[in-house]
């Protein structure tokens, strides 16, 4: 039996190294009742320590969250949340539509999960995803023109100038950070900038974001919350921004289950 400062010193160890705990791991190792670790997890964030979720806590992240340099994705992990948000966003793309596709991580797993059967039109600003999307026969692909980072992404005035003439149906956005009251916020100002202009010209909007970016708030303020039609997230969000999102009509989906 220990303390319960105790207790809370370990479990602050825990999300400081794996960035995350779940209420199943704090009723197993010291076995306490659910509402007994809720409370615990209350307790630390109270002091600063995380941010509770909908199945336990993750770390709060720091406020500058800037894209990698050179960013690699058939090298990057796939986490099974990141996989189950791309999954559920290729379901919505319909026959003939135009959509824009993110150049981040969860567009490149996107590319796995896309229709083969239907016929429509992709528009990209990753290098990277506009290569592997050259086998899709049934797609038509625009790639977005500019000056190209590090990291095959392209986002400056050349790239908003060329999206600013596009209309497209359906995007898929994702972020750094998102809270109801701030809204999406993302490291970069070029970013920011041009992700402004594709959602302004999109008449459905999607955020694909994991659930340990929202309640936090990055840089560079992107748009207002409400500006989205949809947000998908996973497990790991945070519940009462969860039921901010939804006060403002925005429709949360939620894919998977908490382990």
């Amino acid at each position: 039996m220990i303390f319960m400062e105790e207790r809370h010193q370990r479990i602050a160890d825990v999300i400081r190294e794996n960035g995350k705990i779940t209420i199943a791991e704090i009723t197993g190792e010291y076995g306490i009742s659910d509402e007994s670790a809720r409370r615990d997890l209350r307790m630390l964030e109270q002091k600063g320590v995380c941010k509770r979720t909908h199945g336990g806590a993750i770390l709060l992240q720091p406020v500058s969250v800037r894209p990698p340099v050179d960013r690699r994705f058939e090298c990057m992990p796939v986490f099974d949340n990141y996989k189950a948000i791309s999954c559920k966003a290729a379901e919505m793309i319909g026959e003939n539509d135009t959509i824009y596709l993110t150049g981040g991580s969860l567009g490149y797993l996107m590319i796995s999960a896309l229709p083969r059967d239907i016929h429509y039109t992709v528009v990209v600003n990753s290098v990277d995803i506009g290569r592997e999307l050259r086998s899709f026969e049934n797609i038509e692909v625009y790639l977005v023109g500019g000056k190209m980072r590090r990291s095959g992404s392209l986002v400056d005035s050349l790239a908003t100038e060329f999206v600013s003439r596009m209309h497209f149906d359906l995007c898929f956005i994702t972020g750094a950070g998102l809270t109801a009251a701030f809204g999406l916020t993302n490291g970069t100002d070029e970013t920011a900038a041009f992700q402004r202009i594709v959602i302004k010209n999109s008449r459905r909007k999607c955020l694909l974001i994991p659930g340990a970016k929202i309640g936090t708030n990055s840089f560079i303020k992107v748009c207002e919350a409400d500006d989205f039609n949809s947000v998908i997230t996973d497990w790991d969000c945070v519940e009462e921004q969860i039921t901010a999102l939804e006060e403002k009509g925005i429709a949360v989906i939620i894919v998977g289950e908490s382990k």
